[in-house]
């Protein structure tokens, strides 16, 4: 069999838009009339491959003028900032105290409800012991009437 042929490549570029044509080389005819011999495949390529996009970039991302350090609205810049950074170390300092005291009243409420926990196991112990012991005296206690005992009451002798 033979190999097949690569397609033909033709990149043109109209009103900013590059046009890419592939031509298919086939090697039977009822391949040439599917595919038509040219094709031609739209594909959008800006013109000027260093171009964003027309995307814009966030206020955070774009460049700001270099402030003068010496101004007073750097400085009052920096006292809010300094001021807001303090304020959200306080809070998690707290927070995080917090937690920790969470974290010590749950492991007092797990040892008290461990406590708890073996004191009913041995109350609960000894009521079935309690219960058994009970439960075999009364079956000592009981005596299966004998056979003569059952003939005297039905013959009534």
């Amino acid at each position: 069999m033979s190999r097949p042929s690569q397609p033909k490549i033709n990149i043109t570029e109209h009103n900013g838009v590059s046009v890419i044509q592939t031509q298919a080389h086939a090697s039977s005819s009822s391949l040439l009339g599917a595919v038509g011999g040219l094709q031609q495949v739209p594909q959008l390529v800006p013109a000027n491959p260093s171009s964003a996009g027309g995307k814009a970039l966030p206020p955070s991302k774009m460049k700001k003028p270099p402030a003068d350090k010496e101004s007073d609205e750097y400085r009052q810049r920096r006292e809010r900032n300094n001021l807001a950074v303090k304020k959200s170390r306080m809070r998690s300092k707290q927070k995080a105290m917090d937690t920790q005291q969470r974290v010590n009243e749950l492991k007092e409420e797990n040892e008290r409800l461990e406590a708890k926990i073996k004191l009913l196991s041995k109350e609960l112990s000894v009521l079935k012991d309690l219960f058994l012991e009970h439960a075999h005296n009364l079956a000592d206690n009981v005596q299966p009437p004998s056979v003569v005992d059952d003939l005297c009451t039905t013959c009534g002798v």
